[in-house]
């Protein structure tokens, strides 16, 4: 069962109170450290994306089309849709004789409010190029470009793409593929339905890869791993919480964020993998949830935590600028 994570306070009383389940295990499976339930089923959304690319990886996808580290960081990403996210997505479709018209993952707002207010200025639309999940799309298609099979409907579940990314994920994850259970994502593809603690152990697997983990996949695993660590504004994009992590930590870790308040991360000394999920969904809660629990296992220096609540304050400010209450973590 879910347990209390954080407080909002006003006036230092409690007004809001987030729940939530977290877990974190080592490449071996085994718990490290637990709040709730970490056989809490849940979808995994955006954070499955690096698992997502392996099949294209591990099958020379790279060295057939010349992709780039960014162009293979942006396949693991829920960009911002800012100007350079656009550009490197339009580039590796033109490696694969694509356009973004490709695309099927439909239109979306840029998450980067000043790339939007830019096209609104420029009265420019809102394109698929602009979603999130855009590089995860590109990706899919180079992939059914290498397999020489058809590239309509790459998003069905029966699609040879998306039985690979199945198994895929399955794999990382630790379970048999009849075992993960699927629904559409709001990209238009399958998403994954699996235990918290199955989401952390891909995440402890991708932290330190081994042959043992991974067997043949173990390089194309190092690979995205090493490529989200080389480009975070990438992974995420200006002021957001995946970026400025692996920013901050210079490497040491790698973070995911999933919608409906999903996040993993990857300790890359420690072989630790860490998922959690806010019941609400809501995204306020996420960024002091994984600060802290940062903090409380150690995963980060004092200076470290310092500079991320300085980017995602533990207060609430009223519309004057003032102070009027905390963000606390009780767990």
């Amino acid at each position: 069962m879910s347990e209390v994570l954080l407080h909002y306070t006003r006036g230092g009383k409690v007004e809001c109170i987030h729940c939530g389940d977290i877990v974190a295990v080592d490449r071996t499976g085994q718990v490290q450290y637990q709040v709730g339930d970490a056989g809490r089923r849940m979808f995994w959304r955006s954070a499955a994306k690096p698992f997502q690319v392996l099949p294209l990886v591990e099958r020379g996808g790279l060295d057939k089309f010349k992709l780039t580290t960014r162009e293979l960081a942006i396949m693991t990403a829920s960009h911002s849709g800012e100007p350079d996210h656009v550009e490197i997505i339009s580039q590796l479709l033109g490696k694969i004789g694509l356009t973004t018209e490709a695309l099927a993952c439909g239109t979306a707002r840029p998450l980067s409010g000043k790339a939007a207010r830019e096209l609104m200025c420029r009265n420019l639309p809102y394109q698929a190029v602009h979603n999130p999940c855009s590089g995860k799309h590109s990706g899919m298609l180079a992939l059914a470009t290498l397999l020489e099979v058809p590239r309509d409907r790459y998003f069905a579940l029966e699609h040879p793409v998306q039985q690979l990314m199945l198994q895929a994920v399955s794999r990382s994850a630790g379970l048999p593929a009849a075992e993960v259970e699927t629904g559409i994502d709001g990209c238009g593809v399958p998403v994954f339905y699996l235990p918290l603690r199955n989401m952390a152990l891909a995440y402890a697997k991708l932290a330190n890869p081994t042959a043992t983990d991974w067997g043949g996949s173990q390089a194309a695993v190092v690979a995205i791993r090493d490529a989200m660590l080389a480009y975070p504004q990438v992974v995420a994009g200006t002021g957001r919480l995946d970026t400025v992590i692996m920013q901050v930590t210079k490497g040491r870790l790698v973070a995911k964020v999933g919608a409906e308040a999903v996040y993993c991360l990857s300790a890359v000394n420690e072989g630790l993998g860490i998922a959690l999920k806010i019941d609400d969904g809501g995204n306020a809660p996420v960024a002091p949830v994984v600060i802290s629990l940062l903090k409380k296992l150690d995963l980060i220096s004092a200076q470290e935590f310092e500079l991320l609540a300085a980017k995602f304050p533990f207060t609430q400010k009223n519309h004057c600028g003032d102070i009027i209450g905390t963000v606390e973590a009780v767990f």
